[in-house]
């Protein structure tokens, strides 16, 4: 970045200022705080990352750990949502309305993006959505100071110092200031929310003003996304996958054996597409997801709806980026309802579901409230004895029947 015009004479100053205090507390043998410590025991590293000492010194001027950031690593809950839950409450009409309005606005650079990527415009658009709600929060942490507090008091340390190590070499090379590095308490920044190591690999100058800013420049943001799916082997042209439904008497052993296989395979076990409309290429290759049981929305994923989880790792995840992608291209909601009053279990109630099939004589092994193939076997074995779809499905309904 480049600065011209002349500088007050008392910004010099308080810069100047700033500089002695750093460089004070990077000399050797200075007596200092633990903050302090820390960041002179960075500087090496950070020099040998290829960071600049100005960079550095106006990176940490006024850092002090950020205590909501160690708060939070200590409160995050078990997961206890359901799939419906967490896609239910991320995936409205309102945010597929908003998806289809910034379709409009950003066509042009959607377009682009497409033809030099292979992504379509509602996959870039759903994560958008699904990560800053089309940039309406970005996170509110200085991104160097969250890191440098998860690094300094010792969580993961080693992943998040070298995540540190990359924002300052990021501002370094001038693509955004360090003030203005925003993000998440965890280091996930911009529009589409990177961690810095992403950055690196992935994110891209989509405007070709000699920068990449994620955090200012929607293009860059949206190109930046698609270089990052189509650098995991995004397919083009092809979705992430179909709502389908499931016949009458279905067999879910043969199912589980099969793992993956061709969507002409699937059909050949009565499956079909919810919407009532044919596979447009029968040879795609697909695995059946039921994120419900037997008894919710069915899905044959495709070898996109992995790539999708490259950027969260979970189904749910992708499940949610795939259908506000269909939302926005005018799709409505699931075919099939979602089963009434399921839940999710904590570990307490999945270690009581476990104790209550071992009393009715299924073998789960221990309750220790993990679910593993012998649990998952059991709850099948279950099922068949009382005439169930045997889909080994885990969840609050079934509790609730094994307590009746």
């Amino acid at each position: 970045m480049t600065r011209t015009g002349g500088v007050p004479s008392t910004r010099l100053r308080h810069w100047s200022c700033v500089a002695s205090l750093v460089a004070s507390l990077l000399a050797p043998g200075a007596a200092m705080a633990n903050s302090a410590d820390f960041v002179r025991s960075l500087w090496p590293d950070a020099q040998r990352a290829g960071v600049s000492r100005q960079a550095f010194e106006a990176a940490f001027a006024s850092y002090n750990p950020i205590p909501q950031v160690i708060e939070l690593t200590r409160k995050q809950p078990e997961f206890t949502q359901t799939v419906q839950q967490y896609v239910d409450k991320r995936v409205t009409a309102a945010q597929a309305d908003k998806g289809r309005a910034m379709r409009g606005e950003w066509a042009q650079t959607l377009a682009g993006a497409q033809q030099r990527y292979g992504v379509q415009p509602e996959i870039v658009l759903a994560i958008w959505g699904m990560e800053t709600n089309f940039g309406g929060f970005m996170g509110g942490n200085n991104t160097i100071h969250a890191l440098a507090t998860l690094t300094e008091k010792g969580y993961r340390p080693d992943y998040f110092r070298s995540e540190l190590l990359t924002a300052l070499r990021i501002v370094t090379d001038g693509h955004i200031s360090a003030n203005a590095m925003v993000g998440s308490w965890a280091g996930a920044m911009g529009h589409t929310q990177f961690m810095p190591s992403s950055f690196m690999r992935y994110a891209v100058d989509y405007n070709g003003d000699g920068r990449k800013d994620i955090w200012n420049s929607v293009p860059d943001a949206l190109g930046s996304t698609a270089n990052y799916l189509k650098s995991f082997g995004w397919r083009p042209g092809e979705t992430w996958g179909y709502e389908i439904k499931l016949p009458n008497g279905f067999d879910f052993t043969a199912a589980r054996s099969m793992d993956k296989a061709p969507l002409s395979q699937w059909q050949a076990m009565g499956i079909s597409r919810a919407s009532g409309r044919a596979f447009p290429r029968p040879d795609d290759v697909a695995r059946l997801y039921m994120p419900a049981g037997a008894h919710g929305p069915a899905f044959l994923l495709l070898p996109n709806f992995d790539v999708i989880k490259r950027y969260n790792n979970s189904d749910s995840y992708a499940l949610a980026v795939g259908h506000l992608a269909d939302r926005i291209l005018g799709g409505g909601p699931f075919v099939t309802p979602w089963p009434a009053g399921d839940y999710a279990l904590n570990k307490a109630q999945r270690g009581e579901l476990q104790a209550l099939l071992g009393r009715a004589g299924f073998d789960v092994g221990t309750a220790d409230g993990v679910v593993g193939p012998k649990t998952r076997a059991g709850v099948i074995a279950y099922q068949q004895a009382r005439g169930l779809p045997a889909d080994g499905y885990v969840s609050g309904l079934l509790l609730d029947r094994l307590k009746r």
